[in-house]
């Protein structure tokens, strides 16, 4: 039987604008934490009929690799799980109906956090408030500011601030594949110290930085990125390395709906399927509902196969991917009257056991269905962290899509090194220094 829960928070779905009351969390709220609930605000149990399993009942690494799927959703059977896809999965089966296709595998509860960060999120859970609007947070550090969320900020700050790890290091490939299935890519080295993660700091140590981003690409331009945690306070500080007059330059906008790749495929604030000041929207919490998201992609961690096997037209080759029943958090954006933004509206759908978004729907200024934003989650069991492994930016207009994530030829996904850099180590002057190697 094909499930579909939409649980709405009372009868209303919840929204925040900067005049709402926040509600208070009672003691006996954040007791359900790490009871009924995990300790980041999932459903401990899973649902009535077994599809989806109850937290800490998955099985092993080993054996999640030997699942077998269970089923593949495609065009022809698509109405038989309609009520489990989330409408741009469902634009994506209309669109390219011989040949797009979901192997759906057992659902594996595999996400998994260290200890710290279950211990802080217990503290932010009675600590954590808004400030600004929605537009930034104190109260929290190191944790998941809000596991009962009341609104859909608080949903989306979840997403926002997930634990990655402390320090990333990713050599990586970024693809842009046009409506016949021919490609260009590009290749960079990318680095990422989160500083709202230190275990050996704290929230005073934070100066409104959430994170250090450090990238350099192949025709030997560089850029840095210093990512503020309240953006309307002071928004997010950027630089570029110009190989050309070997100079480094601001970016003062490097935000919002700035084009930054695959010829206009994304936005800034797609990267990550949604990042930095969410001042430009309404969001409401529209409730949970059970869908058939990408989970434990972790074959995508491994030397990537060729790009003539990966690409096709209109969308990757299926027979990379794995999707899971789960249940995830519904958030919608929808632009404010005085704002403008090429997205007249956004739902998120956030995988409940790591508030990580799984799938973005994007409309047009018409409030049609425009692209849509997927993110191929894996379980990086070392860290350990739940997160992604390629995003894939699809334009349902256009027929074009754009992929980041892909593994450099001879390269590891992602490293996690023990041994950090000091914040030094992302400034402009180093940025100069890497621009010019």
């Amino acid at each position: 039987m094909i499930r579909n829960h939409l649980l709405l928070a009372g009868s209303l779905a919840l929204t925040l604008t900067s005049g709402s009351v926040l509600a208070s969390i009672t003691p006996q709220d954040i007791s359900k934490l790490g009871s009924e609930l995990t300790p980041l605000g999932a459903d401990r149990q899973g649902n009535a009929d077994g599809t989806i399993p109850g937290w800490g009942e998955s099985a092993s690494s080993e054996a999640v690799s030997a699942d077998k799927p269970l089923f593949e959703i495609t065009a022809a059977n698509l109405d038989q799980y309609r009520d489990n896809l989330s409408v741009g999965q469902i634009a994506l089966f209309e669109r390219y109906p011989e040949t797009f296709r979901m192997p759906v595998y057992p659902s594996q509860r595999t996400a998994n956090y260290p200890e710290r960060i279950y211990d802080n999120t217990l503290k932010a859970a009675s600590n954590a408030k808004l400030l600004n609007g929605g537009n930034g947070f104190k109260g929290a550090y190191d944790a998941y500011p809000f596991p009962l969320p009341d609104n859909g900020l608080e949903a989306l700050w979840n997403h926002i601030v997930r634990y990655r790890g402390e320090y990333i290091k990713r050599p990586t490939v970024e693809a842009t594949v046009e409506r016949s299935g021919s490609y260009t890519y590009a290749r960079s080295e990318d680095e990422i110290l989160f500083n709202y993660n230190q275990p050996d700091g704290s929230e005073a140590d934070l100066e409104n930085i959430l994170f250090y981003y450090l990238s350099k690409n192949d025709d030997g331009s560089a850029q840095l990125i210093h990512e503020t945690q309240d953006q309307s306070a002071e928004p997010r500080l950027a630089w570029g390395y110009l190989p050309g007059i070997r100079r480094v330059r601001r970016a003062p906008i490097l935000s919002y709906d700035t084009p930054v790749g695959g010829g206009g495929l994304r936005t800034a604030d797609d990267t990550d399927l949604y990042n930095g000041a969410p001042d430009l929207y309404d969001w409401t919490l529209k409730g949970k509902k059970e869908v058939y998201i990408p989970y434990n992609n972790q074959q995508l961690l491994k030397e990537t196969p060729e790009y003539d096997d990966i690409f096709m037209a209109g969308h990757i080759n299926p027979d990379f991917t794995r999707y899971e029943l789960h249940r995830v958090w519904v958030v919608e954006g929808k632009l404010k009257d005085d704002k403008r933004h090429i997205y007249s509206r956004r739902t998120l759908y956030l995988d409940e056991d790591s508030w990580g978004a799984a799938i973005v729907d994007q409309y047009d200024g018409r409030d049609q269905l425009w692209k849509v934003s997927i993110a191929y989650l894996a379980n990086y069991e070392d860290v350990p962290t739940t997160w992604t492994t390629w995003d894939v930016f699809h334009d349902l207009q256009s027929r074009r899509y754009h992929v980041q994530g892909l593994i450099n030829k001879g390269n590891t996904a992602i490293d996690f090194p023990e041994v950090m850099p000091k914040k030094k180590h992302f400034t402009p002057a180093s940025l100069r220094r890497m621009g010019r190697r």
